[in-house]
């Protein structure tokens, strides 16, 4: 269908706009918009894959990719199953953990936390936390020596630093073990704080503390700590890797962080995916545009059309004279779309601090936002699904107008010529 002539012709039509000023700049519209649209999704898109992928770093900085439990109970030997994990494909590390929902009390100020029991030897092989102290090391975490290291927003709603004495308050029993509510009494325990962290991120920063782990068993009356946390060189392998990891020792059952945190990624995802659709729209209006345009030109060359015809043109050349201009105002829009679109996605890092210098502004105040800075990732995926689809919707935009020109009568458009 897309011979030479037709080719030629619509390309001549696309291209020679000397008395039809209004057609042409609805064509410039049109191919902007679609421009406009393609980069906006390219770079929107761009920036919320950056942010999942900070989110992801930052809950990913404490919590494990994978955690090996025992329905609550104490796993016994685990010195043992962590010999045995050594070695399991891809794993980076692996440390005990003892978790326990408290309440910590320092003078009259009292917060809702989650006190973690570590070895402090093996936990940077899990976890950035070490890299994230404020004050301190995990070294200060001493078996017997009741030390706790608090997140800096747990710190400063107990009004707690370095030195300080806080109190941790559990249930004393366990209803799983046959405990009544009756039985369940307050057990109280004294820490000092021996430093404080900051991960950047307020799920943690405001309800975790840490204990040495023989502490927390103490604390807890148990045998040993209720989970194994792993960590993979590869996050995103992380679920298949962690059930082969999990073959290693029976009895234990597995759980991934697209399972712990699906809900932080489910949101993620469904905003991403909406402010897509919504942006898209402004494609979707250039397509109007060019269906309009094309439009305007079939009215406006019905006696071409025809001349074309008794010369021998076929309808289906006609119909590709007409695709061709529709086409071609699409790719042309497309590709400088995906080339603005992917110029604004690699330089937001430059763009961005321009702007916040120049206009004297924060666009993420770092006062009151953790992420300060705007990320950006952009995505071969992303940006082959949003080129494909701004040519498939401009493909449609041409198929009406087309077939409405291929089917004008040669003798009718010439009958008063």
């Amino acid at each position: 269908m897309f011979q030479p002539l037709p080719v030629f012709v619509g390309l001549r039509y696309s291209l020679a706009r000397e008395n039809t000023f209004f057609v042409s700049f609805i064509t410039w519209v049109s191919l902007l918009g679609v421009a406009v649209g393609v980069a906006a999704l390219i770079t929107v898109l761009s920036v919320m894959n950056g942010f999942e992928t900070e989110l992801r770093t930052r809950l990913l900085s404490v919590s494990a990719h994978a955690v090996l439990r025992k329905d609550g109970a104490a796993i016994t030997g685990w010195r043992q199953r962590l010999a045995a994990l050594r070695g399991s494909p891809g794993l980076l590390g692996a440390a005990p953990y003892l978790d326990t929902d408290a309440i910590l009390t320092r003078a009259a100020n009292m917060s809702g936390a989650v006190v973690r029991g570590i070895d402090p030897s093996l936990e940077p092989e899990v976890s950035t936390i070490a890299r994230s102290m404020r004050d301190g090391t995990l070294a200060n975490l001493k078996p017997g020596m009741h030390g706790i290291i608090l997140g800096r927003m747990l710190a400063y709603q107990l009004q707690a630093g370095v030195g300080d004495t806080v109190t941790v308050m559990i249930p004393s029993g366990d209803p799983a073990n046959g405990a009544r509510d009756s039985e369940l009494v307050p057990r109280l325990q004294q820490f000092q704080v021996v430093g404080t962290f900051e991960v950047g991120l307020q799920e943690h920063d405001s309800v975790l503390a840490l204990i040495d782990l023989a502490d927390a068993e103490a604390l807890r009356d148990l045998a040993g700590p209720t989970g194994i946390r792993l960590r993979f060189n590869d996050v995103l392998r992380a679920p298949v890797l962690a059930r082969e990891a999990a073959r290693r020792v029976p009895g234990l059952t597995v759980r991934d962080w697209t399972q712990e945190d699906a809900v932080y990624f489910r949101a993620v995802r469904i905003e991403k995916t909406m402010m897509g659709l919504i942006l898209m729209l402004i494609v979707a209006v250039a397509v109007f545009n060019i269906v309009a345009t094309l439009v305007m030109v079939v009215n406006d060359k019905r006696t071409d059309i025809a001349i074309l015809r008794t010369l021998g043109l076929t309808p289906r050349g006609v119909l590709a004279v007409f695709m061709t201009q529709g086409l071609l105002i699409g790719w042309v829009g497309t590709a400088l779309g995906v080339a603005l679109g992917l110029g604004l996605a690699f330089n937001v890092g430059t763009i961005v601090p321009f702007i916040e210098r120049t206009f004297h502004f924060y666009i993420m105040d770092p006062s009151v936002y953790y992420i300060s800075t705007i990320p950006s990732e952009p995505h071969l995926r992303d940006v082959v699904v949003i080129a494909l689809a701004s040519l498939a919707l401009t493909f449609a935009a041409t198929v009406y107008p087309s077939r409405r020109a291929s089917r004008t009568p040669p003798a009718e458009a010439l009958r008063y010529e």
